[in-house]
């Protein structure tokens, strides 16, 4: 990790001072002191020459260090490959696995997992797919290519399909009968700091496309969703704000409703959320690219194929 002395920092403190000041993280009782660290020559300067404790870090000078890792239970569930060439790796993901590594889900993402299953230290995700969302994620392999696949999504130039269960409100607008289709069209935003993603007022900037499947049990729906842009969050957030929160749902069921009962909600039940399908021209070989997730949505006991 790379940190930068502020220019408008004071000259003459002291590295040691600082780097507590910024990071408070590395002052964490359970973490390797800090001046046994800077002792140790783990933080060093741009050139690889490491820094004393005392040393006093200037404006505009460079301190590098690695983070420690918390201790991490890393899941044995398997992560299934769906393709895998000399330009793509995609993968069809399982729930609550992330992405990419953060917080405290590092060892058990699926880039750390896949970087040292396969040997590449040079795999990137191309899209985002959250955490507890499952389904089909493409990586791309060559750092040459990566940034003409990943124009490729911020073009949306590539076919999302996506199925989940919901569960509408008795006054939710959002049709039920099979085959009936509606325009989702919201300003999304998420601030700094929050977990969640608000619906705003003003010029909508998330599209997604909304067509019902079939009546999964009771009061549940089974919905294909495709969304034209990619906000944080998006579906679960447009979905909810017109009451029809997905099955499983943490962060945006309402706390005033009651689930369903744990025949449709047991204990554990992963959000359902399925990235079903991705679809698209290849921008370096100029095929036609279709990838499809085989895992299955669940209302308690019954399991909704594909």
């Amino acid at each position: 990790m790379r940190w930068q002395v502020p220019r408008e920092a004071a000259s003459g403190r002291k590295a040691l001072e600082q780097l507590c000041e910024r990071f408070p993280a590395l002052a964490d009782p359970a973490a390797t002191p800090l001046a046994a660290r800077f002792a140790a020559g783990e933080i060093v300067d741009a050139q690889g020459q490491a820094w004393a404790a005392e040393d006093p870090a200037a404006p505009g000078e460079e301190l590098w260090f690695h983070r420690e890792l918390r201790p991490e239970e890393v899941p044995e569930v398997e992560l299934s490959v769906l393709h895998r060439d000399e330009h793509l790796l995609v993968i069809d993901k399982p729930h609550d696995i992330a992405t990419m590594p953060r917080g405290e889900h590092i060892l058990s993402s699926a880039l750390v997992r896949l970087r040292r299953a396969t040997g590449l230290a040079t795999l990137v995700p191309l899209h985002r797919l959250d955490r507890r969302t499952a389904g089909v994620l493409a990586l791309g392999i060559r750092p040459e290519e990566r940034s003409a696949y990943q124009q490729l999504f911020a073009r949306r130039e590539v076919d999302k399909t996506y199925e989940a269960l919901v569960v509408p409100a008795p006054d939710s607008p959002l049709p039920r009968s099979p085959g009936k289709t509606r325009a989702l069209r919201d300003r999304l935003q998420k601030r700094h700091g929050e977990l969640t993603t608000a619906v705003a007022p003003g010029e909508p900037n998330a599209e997604t496309e909304y067509e019902v499947r079939a009546l999964a049990a009771e009061g549940i729906l089974h919905v294909r969703l495709r969304p034209r842009t990619g906000r944080t969050h998006q579906l679960r957030a447009q979905l909810a704000a017109r009451g029809a929160p997905i099955l499983g749902e943490d962060l945006y069921w309402p706390s005033q409703r009651p689930r369903p009962s744990a025949a449709f909600w047991p204990e554990g039940l992963p959000l359902q959320l399925l990235a079903r399908r991705l679809a698209f021209v290849d921008p370096v070989t100029a095929e036609h690219r279709e990838f499809r997730s085989a895992q299955e949505l669940t209302a308690g006991s019954r399991t909704l194929g594909r």
